[in-house]
């Protein structure tokens, strides 16, 4: 069966003038899969209080049982499956949301869908910024687990294009918004014990956070690949059909390259590649943001490109800024 599309682009100002906003809700509530725009990527929604929907995203996206959702709200006053919130981190709250940030807190025994958690005793949650996803979750009026709308390792969705491409019969629907800005996946910032750390890097920083509640950030990271707490700590992530090679640091002499080989990097580089095909993610090594933002869509063009056997990826200077685009890139080069 193919999957319903509704396209909101035009009624983002009122969500529920849509015309077919009912059969939307309808899904939902009926345990359906349907996804949905966000800043940060598209999102896989389910109720995340039903074990049978939230069994439907493992099997639709071929994730493993063992990876976590993030559940996504529009209101502080959703958290009622929350069993406590440090001071600090309710600040930090107040301060980034709605914004791409989640934050793992302890769970309420029985409040939510075994699997969203994997088991854990934690959940990560999130208040997206993007307008229709508000709306949307307010309107449905449930807590919906939320990882990205895509088939598990490949590069995440940032458009309804994506989203069709790799889920087309496997889910209910998609709801047609606008594309996502960010193009990153949110920060995940593991707020069980204290101080805080971060589990997955996303655009909001350490230092960002430091900012708001100085001291509330420990410089201890997770390296383990065993139980992880948050999405995309364990697996090959982000990965399109061609092995990739990065260049760490970036391309700075002459590369020549045969017809099978794309090379991403800068605008700025382009110059000193010979041969293959270029496919730019910026203007310069500064634009970490116009790189994030196009990370996965260059990734997903290059594997429509069926001459391509290989790609060589320019990287980008390893700072905090970088972090979080060059955790993605990591992730998508890894050979595992």
């Amino acid at each position: 069966m193919e999957t319903y599309v509704w396209d909101v682009r035009n009624y983002v100002h009122d969500l529920s003038t849509y015309p077919q906003i009912a059969e939307i809700i309808a899904g939902f509530k009926e345990d359906e899969l349907i996804a949905i725009p966000t800043e940060t990527v598209y999102g896989l929604a389910a109720n995340a209080k039903s074990a049978a929907a939230v069994s439907k995203v493992y099997v639709a996206k071929g994730r493993p049982s063992d990876n976590p959702l993030i559940v996504h709200i529009y209101s502080q006053k959703q958290m009622d499956f929350i069993e406590n919130i440090h001071p600090a981190a309710q600040q930090l709250m107040d301060y980034f949301w709605p914004g791409p940030i989640s934050f793992i807190l302890p769970l309420k025994k029985d409040s939510l869908a075994e699997q969203v958690t994997a088991g854990k005793e934690t959940v990560a949650v999130r208040m997206p910024e993007d307008k229709t996803a508000l709306q949307l979750l307010e309107i449905v009026g449930l807590p919906l687990a939320a990882p990205s709308a895509n088939l598990s390792g490949r590069p995440s969705p940032t458009n309804y294009e994506h989203v069709y491409e790799d889920l087309n019969g496997r889910i209910h629907g998609i709801v047609r918004g606008d594309d996502s800005h960010i193009g990153i996946e949110s920060t995940v910032l593991d707020c069980s014990s204290y101080p805080f750390r971060i589990a997955r890097p996303g655009a909001i920083t350490a230092s960002m956070l430091e900012e708001v509640v100085a001291g509330c950030m420990t410089e201890a990271d997770y390296t383990s690949d065993d139980a992880p707490i948050a999405p995309g700590m364990k697996y090959r992530h982000y990965a399109p059909n061609s092995p990739i090679q990065l260049v760490d640091g970036g391309i700075s002499s002459s590369l020549q390259v045969d017809r099978h080989t794309a090379v991403v990097g800068p605008e700025s580089i382009r110059f000193l590649v010979t041969g293959g095909t270029f496919y730019p993610l910026c203007q310069d090594e500064q634009d970490i943001k116009g790189a994030s933002a196009n990370l996965y869509d260059v990734l997903r063009a290059i594997d429509h490109n069926k001459e391509i056997t290989e790609i060589i990826l320019s990287g980008f200077k390893r700072d905090e800024a970088s972090q979080a685009l060059m955790n993605r890139i990591d992730k998508a080069s890894a050979g595992k």
